[in-house]
This record gives structure tokens, sequence and C-alpha cells, in this order.
């Protein structure tokens, strides 16, 4: 079974930018309730999606305080154990993050090896592919980052 996962959010100032559980310098980071890893957020929604369960809203609702700045590793954590819960194995990950920058590259092997480490995957079954929006849109004119994932379970 396949699952889709998207997300968004958008850049503020005075916040640490982390992708897939690295802190990747930049002059912004991203907002959200929790530490905002916009790569593990459409992870684990293609993750549960796969599944058939709700999306991480549902597990880590936005105004929870226990939720507040939690590392978007432990919801990668949480989707892992929901898919043994239901009898699945995870097989593998694809994913691309669309962002004018920071540059990605740099930065991939570590975050394969945490998100692998928090779904119980070996990093080779991690795809993370970076590219631009070619100046359009929010992403072009670098207001945030934008992550699709999709995530094969058996």
């Amino acid at each position: 079974m396949i699952g889709f996962g998207y997300d968004v959010h958008q850049f503020k100032e005075g916040r640490p930018l982390i992708l897939g559980g690295v802190e990747i310098p930049h002059t912004e980071g991203l907002d959200g309730h929790s530490d905002a890893d916009v790569l593990c957020h459409a992870i684990a929604d293609a993750v549960l999606g796969s599944l058939g369960l709700p999306d991480i809203g549902h597990y880590f609702p936005p105004g929870d305080p226990a939720c507040l700045n939690i590392s978007s590793l432990k919801i990668l954590e949480k989707a892992a154990a929901l898919c043994r819960e239901q009898g699945f194995t995870l097989v593998n990950i694809d994913s691309t993050l669309v962002a004018e920058a920071p540059k990605i590259l740099p930065h991939r092997e570590a975050m394969k090896a945490n998100i692998g480490r928090a779904l119980g995957l070996d990093p080779a079954r991690v795809g993370i592919k970076a590219t631009t929006n070619e100046t359009m849109g929010f992403v072009g004119r670098r207001e945030g980052i934008a992550a699709m994932a999709v995530a094969q379970v058996k």
C-alpha cells in the first residue's frame, strides 16, 4: 500500500530551520507549533495515509501544549509505531523538498539517517530530493518551504 503526504510552512525570523531532524544554517526557520520540520511532517502523513489513518494533526493537535516545539522525529516515531500496530512494515520513503534556499544536498545524508532511525528503516530506503519552484509562488518568493512524500508499506 502507498500513502502520500504534503506539508508547507512559512518562514519566521528567530526560529531554527529544522529539516529531517537536522538544524540547517539559514537566516530564518519555519513557523509552527512543533519544530515545524516540513519534511518529517510530509513523511509522517504519507505513512499514516498508507494505513488509512488520520493525518498528524489528529495525533499531535496544533493547539496541544504537549506538542509545543516537539521534535518532528517523535512524530515519525509515532507513525512508525502505528504502522507496526496495524501489522505492516515500512518498505521505503521517497520525498521532495521544494525551496529556493537553503541548499539541501550538504545535509541530505544526516537527514536520511535521522529519518531512518525514527522510522526503523535503513537510510538507504529513505529518498530525499530537493528542487526549487523556479521563483514562482510562495516558495519562489522565499516565503516558505513545501515538502511531498510517499510511503510504501507491506
